[in-house]
């Protein structure tokens, strides 16, 4: 097993010093989606929520939440990112969220996609609840990265 990065050598939680690296493009993208009733689908999909369009909600909050990161997960740098985009499918029984966010920099973009794929996620939740309280927020993770030390990475 290799050494973990965010313990020092009394096992205290740290911020890794990326200060040596260079700065190379990264992308990141992360899925996941949110199971629900087909009355609730058909709500979303024909724009009948009480709370309103659904989607562009869920757009915004995704790439918000991205932009905010750094400020959610304790150990994560705060980045600045070059490009967010969230992007949904209706799929069967639910609603399918892909998050992409790159950035040049000297550390990866992982956290802020699968942030935005997380939140959006949630928004549809919170927009549609009042359709559906049973909606199940399922499978989200990191399906692709490219750039950086460790390289490319893609999900089986």
């Amino acid at each position: 097993m290799t050494q973990l990065t965010h313990l020092d050598a009394q096992g205290h939680a740290r911020m890794v010093n990326v200060g040596a690296k260079q700065p190379t493009q990264r992308v990141a993208v992360a899925r996941g989606m949110i199971r629900m009733s087909d009355t609730a689908l058909a709500a979303i999909r024909d724009g009948t929520v009480p709370k309103g369009d659904v989607l562009a909600t869920a757009r915004i909050a995704g790439i918000m939440a991205a932009k905010k990161t750094g400020e959610l997960i304790p150990l994560c740098h705060p980045l600045s990112l070059d490009a967010v985009a969230v992007e949904f499918a209706f799929v069967e029984q639910g609603v399918e969220c892909t998050a992409t966010a790159s950035l040049t920099a000297k550390t990866g973009v992982e956290m802020e996609a699968m942030t935005a794929a997380c939140v959006a996620l949630l928004t549809i939740y919170d927009m549609a609840k009042a359709v559906d309280k049973g909606m199940v927020i399922d499978a989200v993770r990191l399906v692709a990265k490219r750039g950086g030390k460790s390289g490319d990475w893609s999900a089986p």
